[in-house]
């Protein structure tokens, strides 16, 4: 892992194709792949809490992306590592400096690690951490409900707030991501952070009555398996810009969601 300190910022990259296991605070003992460059975030977000920090503009040749077979190779070893160790992962999660589901080979790296999973660790889950925005592409939806947790991004129900929080490089309306993820017919996880504070010297809240309550109809129209919440657990690079939100108040924002009949998990 490559750690960037500016300042009071103190974000991080991950610097291997496989990295873990780790203990996750969502997903258990989890073994990570990062289908992105291993020397710079490679994303179509610009979330102002991202743990690995700005997304940079333009191209850099210097950091490729890995291909299908060196994803397999360095996969396959690890597992076979572990297997030896007897280290037993609890899920396999597509995470790393960005967003996976960018990378060009993404559906068939999946199915890869659906081989491999299947022939180490046929116990264990794959999950996929993605921010929602390719999920209308026919290869990119199929391989994402071939694994067992679609976890997918909705940090509010506005497009403005959607612009403030998440920075997308690219044109989003929430109705249009809404439609799409109602798509999944309830295989999937809504994941969702909530912060506090201030960017470029405005306010930033996604937990007022008017976000939450918008939010939640969302929800409804989706009707997820499952609802993640969680607020930022490391250095943003916002710096002391923006707070956690209490575990009370996330806890509150839950038992709203359960009345919705979901199951919701929080991670303070």
């Amino acid at each position: 892992m490559h750690r960037f300190i500016t300042g009071e910022m103190s974000t991080f990259l991950f610097d291997s194709i496989v990295f873990g296991p780790v203990k996750s605070r969502r997903l258990g003992v989890s073994l990570g792949i990062n289908l992105l460059p291993l020397n710079r975030k490679y994303c179509n977000f610009d979330c102002i809490y991202c743990e690995c920090g700005w997304t940079p503009g333009g191209s850099d040749a210097k950091s490729p992306l890995p291909s299908r077979t060196e994803v397999y190779t360095a996969l396959e070893n690890k597992l076979a590592e572990m297997k030896i160790r007897g280290l037993v992962p609890d899920v396999i999660t597509f995470a790393g400096n960005g967003e996976p589901t960018l990378h060009p080979e993404f559906s068939g790296i999946v199915d890869d690690t659906i081989e491999l999973r299947g022939r180490y660790f046929p116990e264990a889950r794959i999950a996929v951490l993605s921010n929602s925005t390719r999920i209308r592409v026919p290869e990119i939806k199929e391989a994402l409900l071939k694994v067992d947790q679609n976890i997918l991004k909705l940090d509010s129900g506005f497009d403005l707030t959607v612009k403030t929080h998440n920075q997308p490089h690219i044109k989003i309306k929430v109705k249009d991501l809404i439609s799409d993820l109602k798509g999944f017919r309830g295989h999937l996880i809504i994941q969702t952070l909530f912060v506090r504070g201030s960017h470029n010297g405005f306010p930033v809240d996604n937990t007022t009555p008017g976000e939450i309550g918008t939010w939640l109809k969302a929800l409804a129209m989706i009707k997820p398996a499952e609802v993640m919440i969680y607020t930022i657990s490391r250095d943003t690079p916002e710096g002391n810009s923006l707070i956690k939100v209490p575990l009370a108040d996330l806890n509150s924002i839950a038992e709203q969601v359960r009345k919705l009949g979901i199951k919701t998990v929080v991670s303070d």
